[in-house]
């Protein structure tokens, strides 16, 4: 089949001490940690490496300051790893390291790694809820989660420039076998990975019309876990970049912070899930970017009280 799911992300950052506390608060499980880097893992076993000097397997960086350098895919089979790879090495060079990661680059400059997928097994019991005629909790309150643990990285955004957005896109569609969901002309195109049923496993944006690292998402349980996980950050100092809100694109609940290591990370909750019958959708104008998002009159009155 092919790419199943991203399997690493790896960061060049300055301050290390301050982006794994980021990440420690953000949820996810430290794994290494050294003078010069950290590496944290999700509950299904991806890892995010933050790297103050990330070596000579990644390409310079895209932008300045800390980024998004490599964004590693993992993949079901030998057989489709090797034929990957070929298909990504007919134009460029790819380096195999000693853990069996094949390293190029896109056609934007950002790192591209290619590696066997080894997903860890992370059973989800979703937060029982009661409706009139569908009652999933009987005589139990609910306490709150404190931590929220993200089971998985489900999608990475990018920013491209406008200028040969076509060939951005094609590399992941025509060499990778990424599926266009969504194509909206004035913005971006989302794909779906072969091997996953999320709507989206990918946007490529050109929207800003520079390239840079946009966000990362990870998909936690439930619409509770986006509240509390936000809040979390919120309460140990750290900035929202969006309000709690659902997507059109994709219709998951979604709540932003702004990373020190670069770019935005994103809880998800509840995405749509598609199949091999989903047709591709192409906006000629860009649809909303939210369903909903929180608003409230409280907004106008802590402005007229300051």
């Amino acid at each position: 089949m092919g790419i199943q799911r991203i399997e690493s992300v790896t960061y060049g950052i300055g301050d290390l001490d301050e982006c794994a506390r980021f990440f420690d608060d953000f949820g996810l499980f430290l794994v290494e940690r050294t003078d010069e880097y950290a590496v944290f893992e999700t509950l299904t076993g991806q890892t995010l490496r933050l790297d103050t000097d990330p070596g000579p397997l990644l390409p310079p960086p895209v932008e300045a300051g800390p980024t998004l350098r490599e964004v590693v895919w993992g993949v079901d089979t030998a057989q489709e790893l090797a034929r990957l790879v070929e298909a990504v090495g007919r134009d460029r060079a790819v380096r195999e390291d000693a853990a069996g990661v094949f390293h190029t680059v896109d056609e934007t400059g950002f790192g591209v790694g290619l590696t066997l997928a080894r997903p860890k097994p992370a059973p989800v019991t979703p937060r029982p809820a009661n409706a009139p005629g569908s009652v999933d909790r009987w005589n139990t309150a609910l306490e709150p989660i404190i931590r929220v643990r993200p089971l998985r990285m489900c999608h990475v955004a990018l920013n491209i420039l406008k200028e040969g957005r076509e060939e951005a896109v094609a590399f992941y569609v025509e060499r990778l076998g990424f599926w266009p969901t969504d194509v909206v002309k004035p913005m971006g195109v989302f794909m779906r990975a072969p091997g996953d049923q999320d709507q989206h496993t990918m946007l490529l944006c050109h929207r800003p019309d520079k390239a840079g690292v946009n966000h990362v998402a990870y998909e936690v349980p439930g619409f509770d876990d986006v509240i509390e996980g936000g809040n979390y950050m919120i309460d140990h100092g750290w900035r929202e970049a969006r309000r709690l809100g659902r997507h059109t694109v994709g219709s998951n609940v979604f709540r932003f912070v702004h990373a020190p290591c670069g770019g935005r990370v994103e809880y998800a909750a509840d995405m749509d899930r598609v199949d091999d019958s989903y047709e591709t959708r192409v906006h000629e104008t860009t649809p909303p970017h939210h369903i909903w998002a929180l608003r409230t009159n409280r907004d106008q009155q802590d402005a007229s009280a300051s």
